[in-house]
């Protein structure tokens, strides 16, 4: 825990919600960790539990007592190599290479994303979970590509915030069966989970709004190289949506068919947003994995 911090409040001070002066005073902390900070009574008014939006008045006395961040629990340290497109103190961007998990979860304790990050920068943003430390949001194992990694809560919440404003503009490269009839378009196709099989996700007039706009880039025999911008974050959307369009992504099990191929071939290729702390926006490129195909690397550095 931190040592203790009083702060009087003068007339300057007066006549603002506890939370957001709080958020003035420890720019660091997001102001959504500072609201449970307050109804935890770590913070104090006047020596007693306060609601986040009281309004201060002239002589009141704010007490900070900031606990320490918890250790993720179950969580190890390893020297996995990160391919790291951007770094600054806020957040990174990692080019993730196929067959790395995010994070943790049942049968994969180890090895993953987290763990690597653990070694590399330690101390992550906890808003999403102690087991999930500065993931804001994940790639399938099987997807390669940009994925953004807070390293603090600031940086977490304005980059979540992004995410469910739809704020956030991503742009995927995949690699189908085919070619579609026309060379652009959107795919308009409401998402639910499958009755029977639940891993899959399945195009439903019960399910949830969806849309994805595509562009073909090339082709090459009885293969395309496909341009996808997801408006909505569903899951598997891309997937969902290029098999529902007739042109499942190859190598793809759920949606299409594995065949000889070790991944399905989706790729996380651009993400921008608004940078956290300067609010200006950023633009990430991760190159396009060199499992895929010759004909669709040379396709894909044509178009960047």
């Amino acid at each position: 825990m931190t040592p203790p911090e009083n702060f009087e409040i003068d007339e300057s001070r007066a006549g603002r919600r506890l939370d957001v002066f709080l958020s003035m005073q420890l720019p660091a902390l997001s102001r959504s960790r500072l609201q449970a900070l307050v109804r935890t009574g770590d913070i104090l008014l006047n020596g007693a539990v306060a609601r986040p939006s009281q309004v201060l008045r002239v002589g009141d006395c704010v007490r900070v007592a900031i606990p320490a961040e918890p250790e993720p629990s179950g969580i190890f340290a390893e020297n996995i190599p990160l391919a790291i497109v951007f770094e600054d103190e806020s957040f990174l961007v990692l080019n993730k290479p196929a067959g790395l998990v995010v994070h943790p979860g049942a049968g994969n304790a180890t090895g993953t994303v987290v763990n690597a990050l653990m070694h590399h920068c330690g101390g992550l943003s906890l808003i999403g979970g102690v087991d999930r430390p500065g993931i804001v949001h994940r790639l399938d194992k099987e997807t390669s590509g940009c994925l953004v990694v807070a390293k603090n809560d600031v940086a977490h919440s304005s980059i979540s915030q992004q995410f469910a404003d739809r704020k956030i503009e991503k742009v995927y490269l995949a690699l189908v069966d085919g070619c579609p009839r026309m060379p652009h378009g959107e795919i308009v196709a409401q998402i639910s989970r499958h009755k029977i099989q639940r891993q899959k996700m399945t195009v439903s007039e019960r399910g949830r709004e969806s849309s994805t706009h595509y562009r073909v880039l090339a082709t090459e025999g009885m293969q395309s190289l496909v341009e996808c911008r997801p408006r909505t974050g569903r899951t598997h959307q891309i997937r969902v949506h290029l098999k529902h369009l007739g042109h499942s992504v190859i190598g793809d099990p759920l949606y299409g068919r594995r065949g000889s191929h070790k991944r399905h071939f989706l790729h996380a290729w651009k993400i921008s947003f608004a940078h956290p702390v300067t609010k200006k926006r950023v633009t990430f490129c991760s190159p396009l994995a060199p499992d895929f195909p010759a004909w669709a690397l040379a396709a894909a550095a044509k178009s960047k």
